[in-house]
């Protein structure tokens, strides 16, 4: 779409009768293409996001997060040790619908980077812990979507049944993920107030001298839901470092029953995101996102461990588990959630080069299966060297950690046809408001 951010700004007094715009600006995290935004600066020194929706799915998305920001009342984010972006109003910019929030501040940090220890992970996972509390009557008041463990289950079914009739699903898999469905100890939880998959970039930052980065915000809203909480918490499957500190600090502030099944629901529903995107594929009927999602599924297969089909077998341990196969995932495939219009504090790209990484670990003769399996999938697993992790940026939300073929390094058509997949699927996902 492209319109200016002067345009966008215009804009804001519409959604906002008698705001004094005295300037606007691009936003300098970069989103993934679904909107255009800019920020506005306002006379009495706020400083407010717009978001203008490129598609009828990023217009479902803005409606979703306008709703959920509206339902969080002033009570409801007292409870919230953090910020949460201000509902400012609604608007819509030439064909395409518009919403205007408050600008948070802070800085985000990308999974794979979140540090073991003290600060971020301890300080996310205690968000996350936040967010669960709250009463559920917040949400089913606004009648936003509510689930309980029992649908989640059914859900979970129906999504295995479905990748399965595509007949592009591994045996393995298919047989693991019915186990899973099968096992009524996995899925006797109470259901929670959830973000409905929050991302690592959803969560904004401030340094604290004595602890370390704190979180200050939260952004990406839309998919505010009471259902299964282990949702929240799939994304540490591309966070090998922190996850262990992020669910002891969960687990540690949840003020809720300890429930024994989580981390490996959680493991699963991230593991379930290739099979919504098989499926996905197969209704739009693109042989392009179906191959794609069909290779992903055969990588993860491949790196099951022998003869372990059995979801829970070793649950109290939390390291032999079937589910750790999903760890062969390469990190650049899990989606991310867009967080452009709700903080300006940097570019990410400018922070992390993985291509610099990925130099040095060409250069270091000492480099191991070890570190290669790291550089492929994020974590430290089987091996996947037929698969290397990018490091172009490509189009609009493809970002570094994204696949392509390690024996073949020029750029062919169906090496951008899969750049082209994998940002398809990261925008996908950041638009489900399921």
């Amino acid at each position: 779409m492209g319109r200016s951010p002067f345009t966008l700004a215009a804009a804001v007094t519409a959604a906002l009768p008698g705001a004094e715009v005295t300037g606007a600006r691009a936003l300098t995290a970069d989103g993934d293409g679904r909107f255009d935004s800019a920020v506005a600066s306002l006379s009495d020194g706020r400083e407010l996001a717009i978001r203008v929706a490129d598609d009828d799915d990023a217009a479902t998305e803005l409606a979703a997060e306008a709703l959920a920001l509206r339902a969080l009342t002033a009570g409801a984010r007292a409870m919230l040790p953090f910020r949460v972006p201000e509902y400012i109003g609604e608007t819509r910019v030439s064909d395409g619908r518009a919403l205007v929030t408050e600008l948070l501040p802070g800085f985000q940090i990308e999974a794979a980077h979140v540090p073991a220890g003290r600060g971020a992970a301890e300080s996310m996972g205690a968000a996350i812990a936040a967010v669960h509390s709250m009463p559920t009557s917040v949400v089913r008041g606004a009648g936003l979507p509510a689930r309980s463990a029992q649908e989640s289950r059914d859900e979970i079914a129906r999504v295995v049944d479905a990748a399965a009739s595509t007949g592009r699903v591994p045996a393995r898999l298919t047989v693991r993920w019915r186990e899973a469905v099968a096992d009524d100890d996995l899925w006797r939880f109470e259901s929670a107030v959830t973000l409905g998959g929050v991302q690592s970039t959803s969560f904004l930052f401030t340094d604290d001298a004595d602890r370390g980065p704190q979180v200050s915000g939260i952004v990406g809203w839309h998919a505010l839901s009471v259902g299964d909480p282990a949702v929240d918490l799939a994304w540490l499957s591309a966070a090998p470092e922190a996850a262990d500190d992020v669910q002891a600090a969960y687990a540690q502030a949840s003020a809720r029953t300890p429930d024994a099944a989580l981390d490996v629901r959680a493991r699963l529903l991230a593991e379930l995101e290739f099979a919504r995107w098989l499926v996905h594929g197969d209704s739009l009927r693109r042989p392009d996102i179906v191959d794609d999602a069909a290779a992903l599924l055969e990588a993860l297969a491949d790196g099951l461990h022998a003869g372990d089909l059995t979801v829970i077998a070793t649950r109290s341990e939390g390291v032999d588990s079937a589910m750790d196969a999903l760890d062969s995932v390469p990190a650049g495939a899990v989606p991310t959630a867009d967080t452009s219009m709700q903080t300006d504090a940097y570019n990410p790209n400018e922070l992390w080069r993985d291509e610099d990484l990925d130099t040095a670990d060409r250069d270091d003769p000492a480099r191991d299966d070890a570190a290669h399996r790291a550089e492929v999938a994020g974590l430290d697993t089987e091996d996947l060297s037929f698969l290397r992790a990018s490091t172009t940026s490509g189009d609009a939300g493809s970002g570094p950690g994204l696949l392509e073929r390690a024996d073949d390094d020029s750029s062919s058509p169906e090496d951008e046809a899969q750049r082209a997949a994998r940002a398809a699927l990261q925008r996908w996902k950041s638009s489900d408001s399921e």
